[in-house]
């Protein structure tokens, strides 16, 4: 490891995701310009080094990355005896990722690394071991630098407004959580290709496996504001998947390739590939229950993208939150009294009023307006998803210098694939 105010060296252990190429879509000072790459000739390695190229052309805030890619038959290998990296990003496919992961935390290396993690219960041994110590194996959680995520954070925390999470009640999570994604989208004002084995599911894993990474982590979040109990103890309730028929155009369109690969040809139905792509979640995390939800769409809306939905029940207070077609794809959030709340509605217009006060401090532009659905929260002035991932690269080369081994996160990450273990299990059986 450099001193403490040298720039780390950074490598990237075959990229087969353009998240890998995201996270290096800002500057870092705490990071060489000269990065390693450590992969096999082939189109994703392309792709990988075509965006990042993209982000050192750019007219505004470019980038300066130098790439050096190191080919080989076993880019593993050769990045554990090179001897010549401090930390490591992982982002492509699930299957095997945990054991490189594992491989790279056993020879000292800190790792950032993209979900999922896991295919299934089988690489449960592989993430207990990296999670149970140094160095750093950390997932790259983008939400945690969503200014919503940090609103609604503040909503359930203070007490006079949202008074502590509602009992659950049949079909009423005091937790729901939806999200709808897209096969086929555009990423940095370009059509997105994804490898063929993304489709995989034996290969990317299931609709449990992926998108629900993001889902628990925001539940955790959330309960852990509100004090309401520890979010790393989880419980699952219950589980399912079901799939997507992705027609041979749209397969065309997205992996670039004329026909289903062989890897998938078992799971062609006709002229439609079926992707077990979706999934349902209901658990309990700190003690309370959470409905979760992710479904994959074909194309993304022309002027759209994906879509999220939430659903916060507290004794004061429902909070309800929607990215839709009907919000223009805008995150907005608003606020109800809770049904068989004591307090009159206009004491929770106050009290939204003097945490709105206190919260601008931080979040300067953040404003409180009545609606005929309620008090809407206006979210200030926010960057896109994208450049989240070169805030998680920050937030994760930080910990690496400060030698900080974010116990609690770590804990939670861990008490999450234990559910996500436990989840995909359940659905398989």
């Amino acid at each position: 490891m450099p001193a403490p105010d040298a720039p780390i060296s950074l490598a990237f252990l075959d990229p087969g995701h353009f998240h890998a190429a995201l996270a290096l879509g800002a500057a870092n000072p705490s990071v060489r310009d000269e990065i390693l790459v450590y992969a096999p000739e082939g189109p994703e390695l392309a792709d990988f080094l075509a965006l990042v190229e993209s982000f050192n052309r750019r007219a505004v805030r470019p980038t300066a990355w130098r790439p050096v890619v190191r080919h080989a038959r076993d880019p593993l290998a050769e990045l554990v005896g090179g001897g010549k990296s401090d930390a490591v990003v992982v982002a492509g496919r699930t299957a095997g990722k945990l054991a490189r992961i594992r491989a790279l935390h056993d020879a000292g290396l800190p790792v950032l690394a993209d979900k999922p993690w896991l295919v299934g219960p089988e690489d449960l041994d592989h993430a207990r071991r990296v999670l149970s110590g140094p160095p750093l194996a950390m997932e790259m959680m983008t939400g945690r630098h969503d200014t919503a995520s940090a609103v609604l954070e503040r909503v359930v925390a203070d007490d006079a407004v949202f008074g502590g999470f509602a009992a659950a009640a049949p079909g009423a999570a005091p937790i729901e959580l939806g999200s709808v994604h897209h096969l086929a989208k555009v990423v940095n004002g370009a059509a997105l290709r994804r490898p063929a084995w993304y489709f995989d599911v034996r290969v990317q894993g299931d609709g449990l496996a992926d998108i629900p990474t993001h889902l628990v982590d925001r539940a955790q979040r959330l309960v852990a504001a509100a004090r309401a109990g520890r979010p790393e103890q989880v419980e699952l309730a219950s589980a399912r998947v079901w799939s997507t028929a992705v027609p041979r155009e749209v397969w065309q369109r997205v992996t670039g390739l004329s026909d289903f690969s062989a890897e998938v040809a078992g799971d062609v139905r006709g002229d439609a590939l079926d992707c077990r792509c979706n999934g349902e979640l209901h658990a309990r995390v700190g003690g309370v229950a959470v409905a979760m939800s992710t479904r994959w769409d074909l194309i993304e809306p022309p002027g759209g993208g994906d879509a999220h939905t939430m659903l916060l029940r507290g004794t004061r207070a429902t909070v309800r939150v929607e990215q839709t077609e009907r919000t223009g794809f805008r995150r907005r959030i608003w606020l109800a009294p809770a049904s068989g709340a004591a307090a009159p509605s206009g004491a929770l217009g106050d009290a939204v009023g003097r945490a709105v006060r206190t919260w601008q401090v931080d979040l300067p532009g953040l404003a409180a307006v009545p609606g005929p659905e309620g008090i809407e929260l206006v979210l200030p002035a926010a960057s896109g998803h994208e450049s989240h991932f070169a805030l998680v690269l920050r937030e994760f080369v930080d910990a690496v210098i400060r030698e900080d081994p974010m116990a609690e996160q770590v804990a939670r990450t861990r008490a999450k694939y234990e559910l996500l273990a436990a989840a995909i299990a359940s659905a398989r059986r």
